[in-house]
């Protein structure tokens, strides 16, 4: 599009490819050269953690701040409740209160590498829209906002027709989603005065739907902004791995794993991952992401080095790359692969190989692992295995068992 933002935050928006769509470019340009401008991402718990397919709107929230604004950190304890139907083929399993105030706990960690918290203008807080939606009173909220939206319009939405065409069930309780949605964006605009919500493409309906509510009940100004739903160049989707899910957490994903994630990413995607994912300077980021053959490869150690830094912190990364160096380039075992441990008792009558790449975090199951290694993809300690039945005792874990999925994904078993 031809719009020139005089704002520095739609500026980098737009040079760094975060720019979906907007409600209105220019007056939010407006607001935010005005002055500090409270901006929200909402997060449903339906895991312990967040994923890398998170980390785009957790990096335009990094970026609100750093360029003057608010950040707000909406953990969704009312909707995950009832479960966001959009683009998903059937409902969503309903969990109970214990495991969403857990699964909140685990997700909170993942913020403050990125965004500040506190009490100042422009510090992040975090929210939880339980606080007004638990409490809500359904004759009255029918009443006073449930008036204002039109059925016809959100059967129109592409997040419930796509659902509707596809003849697949769409309960009432996930029809009031985006209603509920809605509905968060009005008290937040209440009680923190916030102007922007920010979210995937296909938030779309749902944020439009909280810019009119807010607009028709108490004729605020508000804006939404939508970032690209991103999909790798090789077709995988964001956010998933070999192994599975890309997490936030260190506990579910070591730093070793997230910098190979990173490491190991199409050439085609590095810079654009350049421009989204780290902070630097967006011609750097189009001159490395140009180059090719053995340079593109060391900007992808510079990438998952930087990636990882933001998240991990800087000696983490550094002891992922060394790591990396030592088994890739010297061959040997490395001081900062994931690690399995079994204990004695466990290998009485020795533990599968099958077993081991599934607990290694390898193969995604047994089947997976099974498919490896007959196909030549499973080693143990850089010899190939051709044999799924093998089983291992404590005589073979004298020294730590390297493990190795394909080319580039390694892990250590070890004695305990």
């Amino acid at each position: 599009m031809n719009y020139h933002p005089k704002s520095d935050f739609m500026r980098v928006m737009f040079e760094r490819g975060f720019v979906a769509d907007c409600t209105d470019y220019q007056a939010l340009d407006e607001a935010l050269v005005k002055g500090v401008v409270p901006g929200y991402i909402g997060f449903d718990a339906t895991a312990t953690s967040l994923h890398v397919g998170s980390l785009i709107q957790i990096m335009m929230l990094r970026w609100l701040q750093k360029c003057g604004g608010k950040p707000i950190v909406l953990m969704g304890g009312g909707t995950t409740k009832i479960g966001d139907p959009s683009f998903r083929a059937d409902e969503r399993p309903l969990l109970t209160d214990a495991q969403i105030a857990s699964n909140i706990e685990g997700i909170k960690r993942a913020f403050s590498p990125y965004v500040s918290f506190g009490d100042g203008p422009t510090d992040a807080v975090m929210v939880n829209n339980a606080e007004w939606l638990d409490a809500l009173n359904y004759i009255g909220f029918l009443r006073d906002i449930g008036r204002h939206f039109s059925v016809n319009r959100m059967l129109s939405f592409e997040s419930v027709k796509s659902r509707l065409d596809r003849e697949q069930s769409l309960s009432f309780l996930e029809f009031n989603y985006m209603i509920l949605q809605a509905y968060d964006f009005l008290e937040l605009h209440r009680r923190y005065g916030c102007l922007l919500q920010m979210g995937g493409s296909d938030q779309w309906g749902n944020i439009v739907n909280g810019v009119d509510l807010t607009r028709r009940v108490i004729g605020g100004e508000v804006f939404g902004l939508t970032s690209p739903l991103l999909a790798m160049s090789d077709g995988r989707k964001m956010g998933k791995s070999q192994s599975g899910a890309v997490w936030l957490n260190g506990d579910l994903f070591g730093s070793y794993e997230f910098w190979q994630f990173w490491r190991n990413v199409p050439d085609a995607d590095v810079g654009r991952f350049l421009k989204l994912y780290t902070e630097l300077p967006v011609a750097e980021c189009e001159r490395l992401g140009a180059l090719g053959g053995s340079e593109i490869n060391e900007t992808k150690i510079l990438l998952a080095n930087a990636v990882t830094t933001l998240l991990h912190g800087a000696e983490a990364a550094a002891a992922a790359e060394a790591t990396a160096r030592e088994v890739f380039e010297k061959g040997g075992i490395g001081d900062d692969l994931p690690t399995v441990t079994l204990e004695p008792g466990e290998l009485a009558e020795g533990v599968g190989i099958v077993q081991l790449f599934v607990r290694a975090g390898l193969a995604a199951s047994g089947k997976d692992a099974k498919r490896l290694i007959a196909e030549g993809g499973a080693k143990v300690n850089d010899e190939i295995v051709t044999d799924s039945g093998l089983r291992y005792g404590a005589s073979h874990l004298a020294e730590p068992m390297k493990l190795t999925a394909g080319k580039k994904r390694h892990a250590l078993v070890v004695l305990g």
